[in-house]
């Protein structure tokens, strides 16, 4: 039989349709060719989604696990109908089909995590042992199923498995920040959670010394943590969804240049205006929140007339594993950062 490398056959009642777009998925044994089957030990539910539950539960975690579990249920997979996000996992390796391509370094017991969404990734639920609000994550026992284009990252031996959970969820946002900041910038990042904080050492880093860091939030508390440990050079206390409000205060903190690139990390919606008014026109906007709309983005530029590139960030980006683990290596700081909101 031939490698099913993107999963369609695991599609229920929809042909042709990947498995990120699809109702329903089938996540029941035995394995296919090609793909591997993980018992599952944590789920990081992405920011938007987890808030979305949160709320939805009134913030009682027993809802929260119950909320998961149906739509898993449902659907095979953990995609949240509202936000249509999902999320990445950590567990072992419990068996590998021989025509995986990664065959030989996939053995049994092997401690992975996956590196792509669990929206269109074949998931069981047992029981969820534990939920962790704070943190946007739930241990779990379960089984799921990663094709032969998913990818993955094993764990690092020097790195605690929840550390690394945090920083991979989200290693797509400094990768991609790495791509695009040049010494001399002036750059903001709206959020001041993980990925805000992967962007913002990532984007020290390329500055080299030369450019500015403007990191907004509505927690004054989050923002004074960043930079306290030296990842910005200015502050803002802002309430992203209020763009006009945002506008005046980065016209303020720029004397009036605006930021050259901005990175929307923002796990709420209606953010998309604040990033468009804060980038200088010819500028850049990326937008690593899931609850962004494209609607809102490319009609509210066209609105206030604003000529400025639009990116959509992808998870993916070549060595983006090993990129973000290594900022957590190479600047304690940060780290301790992490190990305090995350582990």
């Amino acid at each position: 039989m031939a490698i099913d490398r993107y999963g369609l056959g695991r599609v229920i009642g929809e042909p042709g349709v990947l498995p990120q777009r699809a109702q329903r998925v089938d996540p029941s044994m035995p394995l296919r060719p090609g793909e591997v089957a993980i018992d599952v030990e944590s789920l990081n539910i992405d920011a938007a989604s987890f808030k979305q539950l949160k709320e939805a539960a009134g913030g009682d975690s027993a809802k929260i696990a119950a909320a998961v579990q149906d739509i898993v249920r449902t659907r095979g997979k953990m995609q949240n109908p509202v936000t249509g996000s999902g999320g990445m996992l950590i567990g072992r390796v419990r068996e590998c089909s021989p025509e995986h391509p990664d065959a030989a370094r996939l053995k049994p017991g092997t401690r992975l995590a996956t590196l792509v969404s669990l929206t269109l990734t074949p998931l069981v639920i047992d029981e969820v042992v534990a939920v962790h609000p704070a943190i946007d994550r739930l241990d779990v026992k379960g089984r799921a199923i990663l094709f032969a284009s998913g990818i993955y990252a094993e764990l690092p031996s020097d790195l605690p498995d929840t550390l690394a959970l945090a920083a991979l969820d989200v290693c797509g946002a400094p990768a991609l920040v790495a791509r695009y900041v040049r010494p001399g910038m002036k750059v903001l990042v709206l959020g001041a959670g993980k990925s805000g904080a992967l962007c913002l050492a990532q984007a020290r880093k390329a500055l080299a010394g030369q450019g500015s860091l403007l990191a907004l939030d509505i927690s004054p508390k989050a923002l004074e943590a960043l930079k306290g440990i030296g990842l910005c050079d200015h502050t803002i206390a802002a309430d992203a969804t209020q763009a006009v409000a945002v506008l005046d205060r980065v016209r303020e903190a720029t004397g009036g240049a605006l930021a050259d690139l901005v990175v929307n990390c923002a796990s709420v919606a209606q953010t998309e205006m604040a990033s468009i008014l804060s980038v200088r026109d010819g500028g850049t906007v990326i937008f690593f929140s899931m609850a962004t709309s494209f609607t809102s983005a490319a009609l509210g530029a066209e609105g206030v007339g604003k000529d400025v590139t639009m990116l959509v960030g992808n998870g993916y980006a070549p060595g983006h594993a090993a990129l973000t683990l290594e900022l957590l290596r190479a600047e304690p700081k940060l780290r301790r950062l992490f190990e305090e909101r995350y582990v």
